[in-house]
């Protein structure tokens, strides 16, 4: 839970609407990979919901 804490803002409410249950160190991960690309929390965001979209779709292929 501490790991969740220490998340921004931003990423605990993605984290508490998305459709997995994520982990805080996966969504983090995503998260900080985005941001040191150059990307804003918001479009860090969209490249979660990407990713959550693609783990979604191999799903149900499945």
């Amino acid at each position: 839970m501490a790991a969740y804490d220490r998340l921004p803002a931003p990423l605990r409410a993605w984290l508490q609407e998305a459709a997995l249950p994520w982990s805080a160190q996966s969504c983090q991960r995503i998260w900080q990979a985005a941001r040191r690309d150059g990307l804003s929390p918001e479009a860090a965001l969209a490249r979660l919901d990407a990713a959550e979209r693609k783990t979604l779709n191999r799903s149900a292929r499945v």
